[in-house]
C-alpha cells in the first residue's frame, strides 16, 4: 500500500546545492524532506576540485571559443572533448553555447556571474560560521600558470574583467613565481596569483557536513530515487521508487545532472548537458603543492586536500549513459608529472563525476514556468560548491515570498527560449 508523508518542502537532490538549500529552509522553520538515491553528497559533490572559486566570473562561452574548441576537439584526451557518437545529440546545446559567446551576451553573463559570486562569498562565510565549519576553508589563493608569453597575454582580457569587478590578482614571474610554487617545471614562466581564492580541506566532507546540519535542524532524509512528480491542488506529489508518496506544498529540484529530466515532467525543456569531469587523487605527500594550481591551457587543476593531492578537470560532453573513459584521468596525471617534476604518481584513486552544465555557464534558479510550486536550482557546472550558499539564499527568499537577495532575471528557467 502506498504511504504518504507530508512536508512544506521536498528538496530533490542531496548534493551541495540541495544540502545547503535544505539547511536554509529548515532554519526558516520549514518542514523539509531531502531526497537522494545515493546519499548525502555522493555525486559531483563527492569528488570535485574543492575550490571556492569566487573569482571565476568568466563564462565558458566566450568570443573566440569556436577557434579554440576546434583545436581541442582534435585531441580526444584534451581539455574539451565530445565522443563522436554523441555529437549529433549535443549539437543544439553547442549552438546555444556559441550564441552565448557573442560579445553582448558574454558581457551580460559576466555581470550576472559577478553578482552571484558577490552573494556567494558573503553567504558562504555566514553559512560556515553558523555551522562551525569555517576551519575547513584554506585561504591560500590560487596560481594560474602559463607556458608562453602568447598564452599569458591572451589571458589579459579576462584579468581586466576580473579587476573591473573588484577581484584582486597579481601577475608573477621569476623568483616570485617560484616562491609561490617551488619545484614547478621551468617551462612555466608566467603566472597570475589570485589571493582571494579559497579551497576546502575536503569537498565531500564539507558537503556532507552541511547536509548533516540540515538533518540536525529537523530535515528528514529519504534515500530513494524520485520516479515522478506531479502538481496537485495545494502542492506537489513526489513518487519514489519504493512506492512512497511525498506530498509537499513546494518542491525544489536540485538534482544536478539529472534535473532536466524532472523539469521535463513539469513541461519545462531546459538545455542541460553533462560535463563529465575526471580526476586522480594521490596520497598526501605526493608533492608539496602550496595552493591550487591551474594549468588552463591543459584544462586541469591540482589541489592539495586533506584526503590527498587531487589532479583533475577537463570537460567531456558525453551525457549520463556512456561508461567512463579513465584515459582522460591518466592523461592529466601524466601531464602533472611533467609539470611538477618529482611528483609521485603511485597509489592514486580515479574518479569520474557528472557536472550539470548550461550553455551560458549560469545556473537555473527560479519557479517553473508552468507550476509555481516547483522551484529549480541546478545547472551550476563547475561552480556548485562555490555558489551553493547563494543559491540556497535565493531559494529561501522565493519560498518565503521575499524579494531575492540579487536580481535573478539572468537565471530564469525560460531564458533559453530567447536564444
Amino acid at each position: 500500500m502506498t504511504r504518504t508523508a507530508q512536508y512544506d518542502l521536498a528538496v530533490i537532490g542531496a548534493g551541495i546545492i540541495g544540502a545547503a538549500t535544505a539547511l536554509y529552509l529548515v532554519e526558516a522553520g520549514k518542514r523539509v524532506a531531502l531526497i537522494d538515491a545515493k546519499g548525502l553528497a555522493m555525486e559531483a559533490s563527492f569528488g570535485n576540485a574543492g575550490a571556492l572559486a569566487f573569482a571565476e566570473i568568466l563564462p565558458m562561452a566566450a568570443p573566440g571559443l569556436t577557434r579554440r574548441a576546434l583545436k581541442w576537439f582534435i585531441d580526444p584526451l584534451g581539455p574539451l572533448s565530445i565522443p563522436p557518437a554523441y555529437a549529433p545529440r549535443i549539437a543544439p546545446w553547442l549552438l546555444r553555447l556559441l550564441r552565448a559567446g557573442r560579445a553582448d551576451r558574454y558581457q551580460a553573463g559576466i555581470e550576472a556571474q559577478s553578482r552571484m559570486m558577490t552573494l556567494a562569498g558573503s553567504e558562504m562565510d555566514a553559512l560556515l560560521a553558523r555551522t562551525g565549519l569555517a576551519d575547513m576553508v584554506h585561504h591560500d589563493g590560487a596560481l594560474e600558470l602559463y607556458e608562453t608569453r602568447q598564452a599569458f597575454e591572451a589571458s589579459m582580457a579576462g584579468a581586466r574583467q576580473r579587476e573591473a569587478h573588484g577581484i584582486a590578482l597579481r601577475h608573477v614571474q621569476g623568483e616570485e613565481l617560484a616562491a609561490l610554487q617551488p619545484g614547478l617545471a621551468k617551462r612555466f614562466a608566467y603566472g597570475t596569483f589570485l589571493p582571494g581564492w579559497r579551497t576546502v580541506s575536503d569537498p565531500h566532507v564539507l558537503a556532507r557536513s552541511i547536509g548533516e546540519a540540515a538533518l540536525a535542524h529537523g530535515a528528514v532524509f529519504l534515500k530513494d530515487r524520485v520516479t515522478h512528480i506531479a502538481t496537485r491542488d495545494g502542492g506537489v506529489a513526489v513518487t519514489l521508487r519504493d512506492g512512497q508518496s511525498v506530498q509537499a506544498a513546494q518542491i525544489v529540484v536540485a538534482a544536478g545532472a539529472w534535473s532536466h529530466q524532472l523539469a521535463r515532467q513539469m513541461g519545462d525543456r531546459i538545455p542541460l548537458e553533462t560535463e563529465r569531469g575526471y580526476n586522480t587523487t594521490l596520497p598526501s605527500g605526493a608533492f608539496d603543492v602550496r595552493r591550487q594550481l591551474t594549468f588552463g591551457e591543459h584544462g586541469f587543476v591540482v589541489t592539495p586536500l586533506d584526503c590527498g593531492l587531487r589532479i583533475g578537470g577537463a570537460v567531456e560532453l558525453g551525457g549520463l549513459q556512456r561508461p567512463p573513459d579513465f584515459r582522460r584521468a591518466q592523461a592529466m596525471l601524466q601531464k602533472a608529472q611533467a609539470f611538477l617534476p618529482g611528483l609521485n604518481a603511485a597509489g592514486g584513486t580515479q574518479w569520474m563525476g557528472f557536472r550539470p552544465s548550461l550553455p551560458d555557464t549560469l545556473p537555473v534558479i527560479g519557479h517553473s514556468t508552468r507550476h509555481p510550486a516547483v522551484i529549480y536550482a541546478f545547472g551550476h557546472g563547475h561552480l556548485g560548491l562555490t555558489q551553493s550558499a547563494a543559491t540556497a539564499r535565493i531559494v529561501r527568499d522565493l519560498v518565503l515570498g521575499r524579494p531575492p537577495a540579487i536580481p535573478i532575471e539572468a537565471y530564469r528557467p525560460d531564458r533559453f527560449q530567447l536564444l
